[in-house]
């Protein structure tokens, strides 16, 4: 390949990466149109003022219930920035309820489940009785227009302790190399008969 080639590509995938990096996780239209500022306390305090307006937010997962009325999703808030992405550096500010009606179709609890992130967007409701534990609370409702389900957190562990189970460098087998680990248990064979 040419060298002239071979900076196209190259320009090609730079140029793909920062369009893919870019790229919000909900329609542009429902982003500028939504509010992300607003606190939960404030819809709290005032619902009459926010009912009906559109919100964008995120949040963990905390229940999925499947309902008469739909899916609905119970969860911890989490502010976004313009593109829909979860600002984890920020503190949470409370839970809330976001409906997906029936007609929309079926949020399966087993794929929404609790500790998983979404990001919605979704109109004010209004407000609907819960509990937290024992206690009984007010929840904000939302009316999801759109839903963002963030795939799952994968956790990198260290190998367990028989470390000669992992794969070292060649010379850690020599015979001059001076730590030598045991070797791997080897199962034997049954005795013929």
């Amino acid at each position: 390949m040419n060298t002239r080639a071979s900076r196209a590509v190259q320009a090609a995938l730079l140029l793909s990466l920062i369009l893919t990096a870019c790229a919000s996780v909900l329609p542009r239209d429902l982003l500028r149109s939504a509010d992300r500022t607003t606190a939960l306390s404030a819809l709290q305090k005032d619902p009459d003022r926010y009912k009906e307006k559109l919100f964008v937010f995120g949040g963990t997962i905390v229940e999925t219930r499947v309902t008469a009325e739909g899916s609905l999703i119970e969860a911890l808030h989490r502010p976004v920035d313009g593109k829909g992405y979860i600002l984890r550096a920020r503190r949470p500010d409370g839970r809330f309820l976001a409906l997906y009606p029936k007609n929309m179709g079926l949020l399966d609890p087993l794929i929404y489940a609790p500790g998983r992130d979404v990001t919605v967007a979704a109109t004010f409701v209004g407000s609907r009785a819960g509990k937290i534990g024992e206690i009984e609370t007010a929840f904000p409702l939302f009316e999801i227009k759109n839903v963002h389900l963030w795939a799952e957190m994968e956790t990198a562990y260290p190998p367990p302790y028989p470390y000669w189970y992992y794969p070292y460098p060649y010379w850690w087998d020599s015979p001059w190399w001076p730590y030598r680990y045991p070797p791997p248990p080897y199962r034997t064979p049954p005795p013929r008969n």
